[in-house]
């Protein structure tokens, strides 16, 4: 089976493991997938104090304009995605630098689990099941763990925020998009994102 998909079905309780049939999750509109405008307000109410607006519509702007590149590129690597996480979000943290890409996966990751149903806290839950959700919940997680890594003097010579924040913009539009050839059930609803992480193979 799918690594990220066993990763999110470990992180989910039983309840949360039964896949709702029809309309169990909001629809996906033709618009969401095009439509980041909303996540830069987003990202900066969820990273707090450790991200600007500014920041976030200058990664938005750039992301726009690489979502078809983002597309067409190959698929996930998911082994990287679910290793990164694990190293920055579970127990295998080790002493080593960390770098924008492993910041940014591992970002990516801890979105897609807040996103699938993997959080105990009501307030990361997201705003709707949208590309923009989806991507806000990344950047605002990527800008925290540098803040974190970087306090603790573990973020290798050359790494920046922007630059993390922005690689795990990319991994999670990259992931989104990647999902959309079989987002659709046969009922006509959104796929839920249980769903979304088998089709990173």
């Amino acid at each position: 089976m799918d690594k990220i998909t066993d990763f999110v079905q470990s992180q989910l309780s039983e309840d949360d493991k039964q896949i709702p049939q029809g309309g169990g999750y909001p629809p996906v509109s033709a618009d969401d997938d095009d439509d980041l405008r909303g996540a830069a307000q987003e990202a900066t109410r969820r990273a707090g104090e450790s991200g600007s607006e500014d920041m976030f519509n200058g990664i938005l702007g750039m992301l726009g304009q690489k979502k078809q590149q983002l597309k067409d590129e190959d698929d996930v690597d998911e082994e990287k995605v679910v290793k990164s996480h694990k190293k920055f979000f579970g127990d295998e943290d080790e002493d080593d630098a960390a770098d924008d890409s492993g910041l940014g996966a591992a970002a990516a990751m801890q979105a897609l689990k807040m996103f699938s149903g993997g959080s105990s806290k009501p307030e990361e839950a997201p705003a709707s099941q949208s590309s923009s959700a989806f991507v806000a919940i990344a950047m605002s997680e990527a800008s925290k763990l540098f803040d974190a890594k970087s306090s603790q003097g573990k973020v290798a010579e050359g790494a920046s925020k922007e630059s993390a924040v922005q690689k795990a913009g990319e991994m999670a539009l990259k992931m989104y998009l990647k999902s959309q050839g079989g987002a659709q059930t046969s009922g006509g609803s959104s796929a839920n994102l249980m769903s979304l992480a088998s089709k990173f193979m």
